[in-house]
């Protein structure tokens, strides 16, 4: 559990408040309920991972707060469409999910980035790619999508960024593509937490995700850990503070 509140100067400094066994709903439930309710009633917005427990607890326990998506999942979960239909295209022509020499299997890493930062011998390969075979054009096209949901993130205006946003969940559900439309309806499923980002400053798992390189660090400094409470105290130490009080054992 991280706090990620921000400063004076609107800066988030990530800091670790617990680390506790376990990744389910009820197990966060849980550790929400110990802090008490002046604790619960203090939290404003919770940044969260794609999982229907986690949503469950903030909403069961933190019913007054925001849940937002985190942006990286989102962005995530478009590329793995991408790269799902490039596998699925692969191996409806050549009967396996691509090798060296395969077209689509040749711009497998030109797909994972956003397209402004691909250079011109880069889009030339993608253009080249997709024009080898008309079957192509179903990865140009979820290949497009996902740039959408970049451009929505991206976007320097949160306001026009949550209009694109709101495309995105108005139009990838009705997609020809399943892979695209399974992603719409996931986004349709997720839309408040979705849309919220926008709404909230850009709230996302930033600070958490920079914790957990800091964790996985000092585990590997100490070659593991084999008792939970040093580990926890450990972890404490060197991403927050030692504000609370150690599990009863």
């Amino acid at each position: 559990m991280v706090d990620l509140t921000r400063d004076k100067d609107g800066r988030v400094r990530a800091r670790l408040l617990d680390l506790v066994p376990g990744r389910s709903g009820t197990v966060y439930k849980t550790w929400l309920d110990q802090r008490g309710k002046t604790f619960k009633a203090g939290v404003e917005v919770a940044t969260l991972d794609p999982f229907r427990g986690y949503k469950n607890a903030i909403d069961d326990k933190l019913a007054d707060a925001t849940a937002v998506l985190d942006a990286f999942h989102v962005v995530a979960l478009a590329g793995r469409a991408v790269d799902e239909i490039r596998r699925r295209i692969q191996q409806e022509i050549h009967g396996h999910r691509g090798r060296s020499g395969n077209p689509l299997y040749g711009i497998r890493n030109i797909l994972r980035c956003a397209a402004e930062r691909l250079t011109d011998k880069q889009h030339a390969r993608l253009a080249a790619a997709i024009a080898a075979d008309e079957r192509h054009d179903a990865v140009h096209v979820a290949w497009q999508c996902a740039q959408r949901v970049r451009a929505a993130y991206a976007h320097p205006d949160p306001a026009q960024g949550r209009e694109l946003a709101e495309q995105v969940v108005a139009s990838f559900p009705t997609c020809p593509i399943p892979e695209i439309a399974r992603l719409g309806r996931t986004l349709r499923q997720w839309k408040d937490a979705f849309l919220a980002y926008f709404d909230t400053g850009r709230a996302s798992n930033g600070g958490t995700e920079s914790i957990n390189g800091l964790i996985e660090l000092h585990r590997r400094i100490a070659r593991g850990f084999r008792n939970h409470n040093n580990y926890r105290l450990r972890m404490l130490l060197i991403g927050g503070g030692l504000t609370l009080d150690p599990p009863q054992v």
